[in-house]
């Protein structure tokens, strides 16, 4: 039981610097972030929605009073990271394992979480 918080504690905590390295990147380097998602065919009009989204997703899966919520984060992060993951291969640029490094971390934390809390 102990081991399965520790590794869920673990993963979650990683996925969470990520994500909030994610969203310090789209509220303080806007520029950078706006070409990147216009090489993707996205409109940079999301960034900013997009930012604040992973943010709700992060205080979802941390707090442990919601658990339908934190089911829907868990499956929006999940969505958000498999596109991220095509995106950056379908272009080529050679940044997808900073999403397949999300995706595994997103298991593992759910997994986890599952295993904790029965």
């Amino acid at each position: 039981m102990k081991r399965n918080k520790i590794i869920f504690y673990i993963a979650t905590g990683l996925l969470t610097a990520l994500m909030l390295f994610s969203v310090q990147m789209y509220f303080f380097n806007y520029d950078e972030v706006a070409s990147m998602f216009t090489s993707f065919g996205y409109p940079t009009y999301i960034i900013y929605p997009y930012a604040i989204a992973k943010l709700l997703g992060l205080f979802a899966i941390w707090n442990p009073n919601f658990e339908t919520i934190k089911e829907w984060a868990y499956a929006g992060f999940f969505f958000a990271f498999i596109l991220a993951f095509f995106a950056h291969y379908m272009i080529g640029d050679g940044e997808q394992t900073g999403a397949l490094v999300a995706l595994i971390l997103l298991i593992t934390s759910y997994i986890f979480n599952k295993k904790a809390n029965n």
